[in-house]
């Protein structure tokens, strides 16, 4: 993905550095009322959402910050941000 802000610009630099050792939640996908609309996979600024078919998406844990922007873009709360194990809810 690519957005233009002044440049091009590309995902952030989560696709090259891991960030699961220090991210205090993940986004879990339900995959039960997703209606494609991809503003999860649209809206992820380190690109680390993917298509799995036309109404089901993911994300790798492994780059994902955890920022929780995928969550706050679903229309039909089809994501939810879970504590990692370990942390507590601020």
């Amino acid at each position: 993905m690519r957005v233009f802000v002044g440049r091009r610009v590309r995902p952030g630099s989560s696709l090259e550095n891991k960030t699961r050792a220090w991210r205090g939640k993940h986004p879990v996908y339900k995959q039960k009322d997703c209606i494609g609309c991809q503003r999860c996979f649209l809206g992820c600024p380190e690109g680390t959402v993917y298509q799995l078919d036309k109404k089901k998406f993911d994300v790798n844990l492994d780059y994902c910050k955890g920022c929780g922007i995928c969550a706050h873009e679903c229309p039909v709360d089809d994501i939810e941000m879970v504590l990692e194990v370990g942390c507590e809810e601020p």
